[in-house]
């Protein structure tokens, strides 16, 4: 019988780290070397990206770029974003297609724009309310400044206080006492909660001392209809939205709420000049991408927006809506950042003491 001698004690002791076959010890030496080797490939890897990456910027865009407007079509916002499309065409040499996603006030919208690759071929397009106030309103599931990038800050829009032509009043100062005479609350029409109507309202409110009951609407559109049909006191809507109805007669104007008359409107007073103080609000408008993307695609961007709003055709249909166009030294991601960051802490302690939220 052939039996395998066990292992003395003697080699047991000796053996503290059994090997596989073919194993080698490694000396400090190679070691050494292997970490030296590995930082030299992930060297050569950063390297490769960054190249990458700029081939990709100056390739860019060699496809169409979608602006998503988180807005219904046919509104003030969409327009804006088509007429711009339009223009941004010619430099970029690609179409621009917008995409209208609505929902929760344009939150779903903006949402879609922040899960997009940060390549430059998704841009968020919105304003005050989309991009500031429902930080405050919403449960986001994403950072209004973290999660963007800012490109070009973008025309206004001052709102305008308009009411039904049932209203007896030819002043904002007679406006004010009626409302604050009625037997129970005037309603007041607004785009939804925490929207640009809901928080001029509020603001109205804050500075005249009425008392409003809102009626959320699907956007200002069908507002607009209800109170052209009286079925509504008062709204506090956009200009682009509601100037139209004003020169046709439909509805009343009193004021606009801008540190400036229009220079479309130049017949409808400030709300300082029409004797309130400190109602100043302007619904600027603006152009993100995602976090992320490459400074030279921004930069792109931005020159294309700025090359667009700089057209005389478009500066004039755009002042045609009664947006005020933004001054030439503020047409920079940076000024889109800053005015972000600005109006954020204005307006959300108000936006939460007034308890406007959506859970």
């Amino acid at each position: 019988m052939n039996l395998r001698r066990p292992p003395s004690p003697e080699l047991l002791r000796n053996s503290t780290s059994p090997r596989k076959r073919g194993e080698v010890k490694k000396n400090k030496n190679d070691i050494a070397g292997e970490k030296t080797m590995t930082k030299a490939v992930w060297a050569a890897l950063f390297a490769i990206l960054a190249v990458t990456g700029a081939a990709r910027a100056d390739d860019y865009p060699s496809r169409p770029i979608t602006i998503i407007v988180p807005f219904a079509a046919g509104g003030p916002s969409d327009a804006m974003a088509r007429v711009l499309a339009e223009r941004m065409r010619t430099p970029l040499g690609q179409p621009l297609v917008v995409e209208n996603v609505t929902g929760a006030g344009g939150s779903i919208g903006v949402g879609r724009a922040v899960q997009s690759p940060p390549d430059g071929y998704t841009i968020s397009f919105g304003h005050l309310g989309t991009h500031v106030a429902n930080g405050a309103v919403y449960k986001l599931k994403y950072d209004l400044v973290a999660d963007l990038e800012p490109v070009v800050l973008l025309p206004s829009n001052p709102m305008i206080v308009v009411s039904k032509n049932a209203v007896p009043a030819t002043s904002l100062k007679e406006l004010i006492e009626w409302l604050k005479s009625r037997p129970s609350p005037p309603t007041a029409g607004t785009a939804g909660a925490g929207s640009g109507s809901h928080i001029a309202g509020v603001y109205f409110e804050s500075v005249s001392g009425i008392k409003l009951q809102y009626v959320p609407y699907r956007g200002t559109a069908p507002a607009l209809n209800d109170l052209i049909a009286g079925q509504i006191d008062v709204i506090i809507d956009q200009t682009s939205n509601s100037i139209a109805q004003v020169r046709a007669g439909t509805i009343r104007a009193y004021a606009i709420t801008d540190s400036k008359r229009l220079s479309s409107a130049p017949e409808i007073p400030t709300a300082e000049e029409a004797g309130l103080k400190g109602f100043n609000m302007t619904l600027w408008s603006g152009m993100w991408v995602p976090k992320g993307t490459p400074k030279e695609i921004v930069a792109k961007l931005n020159a294309a927006a700025v090359e667009a709003l700089n057209d005389p055709a478009v500066r004039k249909q755009l002042e045609s809506q009664g947006l005020e166009m933004t001054p030439k030294d503020q047409l920079t991601p940076e000024a889109l950042g800053t005015r972000q960051k600005a109006e954020i802490a204005k307006w959300w302690p108000m936006i939460k003491a007034a308890n406007i939220k959506v859970d």
